[in-house]
């Protein structure tokens, strides 16, 4: 028996879920347009809470990198 099925069967009191994938809040997901406005450009503003994402390219998509090798 691997160590998977053992944690699936018996279970441990170290583990909340057994080996399950645990569900995905609704927070997380594209529901919830708080978590969609607010990472991408700060509105609603929330106070106490980090930066929005600077990494975002406003919809654009990066070069690919094979486009453009080094020299």
């Amino acid at each position: 028996m691997g160590l998977l099925d053992k944690l699936r069967n018996q279970g441990s009191t170290l583990s909340e879920f057994d080996g399950v994938i645990p569900p995905t809040p609704a927070g997380a997901t594209d529901l919830s347009a708080l978590h969609y406005q607010y990472s991408i450009n700060g509105v609603p503003f929330q106070p106490l809470k980090p930066e929005p994402s600077v990494l975002d390219l406003n919809g654009q998509t990066p070069p690919k990198y094979l486009d453009n090798p080094p020299r």
